[in-house]
């Protein structure tokens, strides 16, 4: 008895590894529900608003991107990344910076208007640009880069919330194809070699 269930313990953390292991790393967030799937993010063309007016991703074409979806009202996760992606940008060449753009793409559209993404994404001197759209275009938009986001209420305030969302930065090729996507805190030592990588 003791030893099937000792193989039953082992059985069942082999097949959690195995599905850790092989599972990808993209999920889709479709209402509450998280669908996990093997399928790599298609990623795309889309058209935001920003500032000055609306963007594209096409328009950065001839330019290695760096997206980020996150919110300005984000505690910890989006500081670091950007933060991150900050001194990687400021220990680049002006050759260099000429062809990169970094869009951070706001999955909070309630809170953060184009002003205020402006302010925010300013902040980390690294000519971000802030993007936000319509909840069913940032949706659409985030099921084809394959992040995942959610609203969770404050129960002790009723008007205070924050957003749970995945946390990586997607690199957008010269050509719009979403090459690789890179884990939350990535060094700014690591963003530094994958932009010469992908600018050589």
């Amino acid at each position: 008895m003791n030893n099937k269930f000792t193989f039953g313990i082992i059985f069942i953390g082999a097949l959690i590894g195995l599905v850790m292991v092989f599972a990808p790393l993209q999920t889709t967030h479709l209402g509450n529900a998280q669908l996990i799937t093997a399928e790599k993010p298609k990623g795309g063309d889309f058209t935001l608003t920003a500032v000055d007016g609306e963007h594209s991703l096409s328009d950065y074409k001839g330019k290695l991107v760096l997206l980020y979806f996150g919110y300005t009202f984000c505690p910890d996760i989006c500081p670091t990344n950007l933060g991150n992606l900050s001194v990687a940008y400021r220990n680049l060449s002006a050759e260099q910076k000429d062809k990169l753009q970094i869009l951070f793409v706001s999955v909070d559209p309630e809170r953060d208007t184009p002003q205020r993404l402006k302010q925010y994404a300013d902040y980390f001197e690294a000519s971000i640009v802030g993007l936000t759209g319509t909840p069913q275009t940032l949706m659409e938009i985030a099921r084809r880069y394959g992040v995942v986001y959610a609203r969770v209420d404050d129960p002790n305030n009723g008007t205070n919330y924050a957003v749970d969302h995945s946390a990586f930065t997607y690199v957008v090729d010269q050509n719009g194809l979403l090459q690789q996507q890179l884990p939350h805190a990535t060094t700014p030592e690591q963003f530094i070699k994958i932009i010469n990588q992908y600018l050589r």
